[in-house]
This record gives C-alpha cells, sequence and structure tokens, in this order.
C-alpha cells in the first residue's frame, strides 16, 4: 500500500499504518515497505538524517558514498567495506519505510533522458531569460577547466564552477581517447586568444595520482599547449583534514611506486568535505581571474536577461506586432 507521508510528522503522530512501530525519527519521505529497525539501526538513519539536513541547509545534496566517509570522518563507523554495505542497506530500507527523504541521496551516474516542453511561447522565452548566458570569463588572460576524477562528485563540483562560469568535466577515471582528442581541440582554440590551465581533482592512490599526469601527457601527445594543475587530493591536504585512509591497491600496477613515494595507505576525494572542495576550487579560479571584468560581463548578462523577460510578459503585445497590429 503507498501512504504518502507529511513532512515534519513524527511516526508516533501519524494515522494507523499497515505496520506498528515507534521511532521518534521525523519523518520526511513516502512509506512503501515496512521495516522493523533495530535501536542501533534507528540511531543510525537519525544520524544520516542530521547529516543531510546540515548539507542540505546549505545547497549540497550528498551521494551514499559521500554520506558514509561522513560517518567515518565522525567516528561513527569504522571505514571498511563491510560498514559500507551495511550504512547503504540501512538507508535503503530507512528511504523505503518513510525515515529518510529520497531526494536526500542522489545517484549521479543514472539520469533520465528526454525532450523540454512548454506550455506556449512565452514560457521557452521565459525559460530562456533564466538560462541565457554571457560567457562572462571572456577577455580573461587564462582559459580554465575543472577536471574530477568522479562523476558521482559532479553536483559539487557543478556548483563550484558554474557560480563563476567556469567548464567542468567529470573524467570518470582514465579519460577516453575521444574526450581527451575532443579537449584537445577545445585548449587549441583557446590558445588563438589565451593561456589554458586544468585543475584537476582526483584520488590520492596509485591511479588517482597518474592521471593527471596522463592527462598533460596525452594532450600534449595532440599538440596541446596546456597546464595541468592537480590541486586535489595532496599529500597536505591528507594532513590537514584528516580523511580516512584506505589499503593502497595492491593489485594496481603503479602501486609499487606509490607505496614507495607515499606509504601503504591511500585516500578518495570523496572523503573531503563538499564546502572543502567548492573553497579550494573556487579560491583557485579566484586567484587567476579578473573580477571586475567579470562583474562587467555579468551587468550586461542581466540587461539582456531582463529583456528577454519582459518579451516574456508581453507575449501577447509580440504576437499583436507580427500579426500586423499597431505599431
Amino acid at each position: 500500500m503507498f501512504s504518502p507521508l507529511r513532512r515534519g510528522v513524527s511516526v508516533a503522530t501519524i494515522e494507523p499504518a499497515p505496520f506498528s512501530f515507534f521511532t521518534g525519527i521525523q519523518m520526511t519521505c513516502e512509506f512503501f515497505k515496512a521495516t522493523n529497525f533495530r535501536d542501533a539501526s534507528l540511531a543510525i538513519i537519525n544520524q544520516a538524517n542530521d547529516i543531510i539536513d546540515e548539507y542540505q541547509a546549505d545547497g549540497y545534496d550528498l551521494t551514499l558514498r559521500q554520506l558514509y566517509y561522513q560517518f567515518v570522518a565522525r567516528d561513527i563507523i569504522p571505514n571498511n567495506q563491510s560498514e559500507y554495505n551495511k550504512l547503504g542497506t540501512i538507508i535503503n530500507n530507512a528511504r523505503l519505510a518513510g525515515l529518510t527523504d529520497w531526494d536526500a541521496i542522489k545517484d549521479r551516474t543514472r539520469a533520465m533522458k528526454r525532450l523540454s516542453h512548454w506550455d506556449d511561447p512565452a514560457d521557452i522565452i521565459e525559460s530562456a531569460a533564466r538560462s541565457f548566458a554571457l560567457d562572462t570569463r571572456e577577455g580573461q588572460d587564462l582559459y580554465v577547466e575543472v577536471w574530477v576524477e568522479k562523476e558521482a562528485l559532479a553536483g559539487v563540483i557543478e556548483r563550484a564552477c558554474e557560480e563563476i562560469d567556469v567548464p567542468w568535466f567529470a573524467c570518470r577515471g582514465y579519460v577516453s581517447q575521444t574526450a581527451m582528442y575532443e579537449a584537445a581541440a577545445r585548449f587549441k582554440d583557446a590558445e588563438c586568444h589565451q593561456e589554458s590551465v586544468i585543475f584537476h581533482l582526483g584520488d590520492h592512490d596509485p591511479s588517482g595520482i597518474d592521471m593527471t599526469r596522463d592527462i598533460q601527457d596525452r594532450l600534449e601527445m595532440f599538440g596541446c599547449r596546456v597546464d595541468v594543475t592537480r590541486i586535489a587530493l595532496n599529500m597536505p591536504q591528507v594532513e590537514k583534514y584528516g580523511p580516512p585512509p584506505n589499503p593502497a591497491k595492491l593489485t594496481d600496477s603503479r602501486c609499487n611506486g606509490y607505496i614507495r613515494e607515499y606509504g601503504s595507505e591511500s585516500w578518495e576525494l570523496d572523503a573531503l568535505d563538499p564546502h572543502v572542495l567548492t573553497d579550494l576550487i573556487q579560491g583557485k579560479i579566484e586567484e587567476c581571474t579578473d573580477v571586475g571584468l567579470m562583474e562587467q560581463r555579468r551587468k550586461e548578462q542581466g540587461e539582456h536577461k531582463n529583456l528577454l523577460s519582459t518579451v516574456s510578459k508581453r507575449w501577447n503585445d509580440v504576437v499583436g506586432f507580427l500579426n500586423g497590429g499597431p505599431r
């Protein structure tokens, strides 16, 4: 049976349902399936909801792995695959039982693709007004892109980059040859006007470290002049923020060299707080940005958006004009 539950209503106050248990957790979503949670599991759910609320208040959503690393960083659970799997099961059951918001955990690797639709032409013009954007970095000395190893962090990277109009790319591990060739074409085009830089973020493990080198080498192979700068995850950040360690993957062919330089532990980029990643990215970009020039472009952009919005609001007048009405 489907039973929608109102936001902010506790289990103790809802009408009788096809199951009966008391948790004291504030209901935020929809009930689909009953689970008889143990006290320890309810405590985990409460802690998860607190972490989720904390990040949602700042405009962030989390993947399951990011949530897991918040549990590890706060010493709630140990860092191992068994605990990750256990947390995933508890959160899955909590969502089905209506105890955790379905919108709280994101799967950024799977998304529905469909065409956009509007009720009338005025609506699409209003949509265009909201999405209209000039290149506010036009005229800057440096062309910048941000590349991140993991698509699971796309939401964090997107938010950090869109605020300052910088393109970003989720590599999904080692970049495919097609994507690298296309990137080289972009940078060659930019070379006509600006110097170029990639700010790269990846795991601190044998392959994650090597990916920065691989990007630089292959772009140079394609005849591209671009500086690839690794801004995370680096050892000073590991020492400063103390993300939970993982054993270096012994099956990785690059493992021996990594262990000689860094030891037997590795660290995942996901374990850094999203606020830290956002501040890091934006700080690096602001260092190479003429803020005054960008603000001028943003002012021009706002004027164009206002004009489009006015056209949307006066769409009937536009139609009358085009149909030969009074001028």
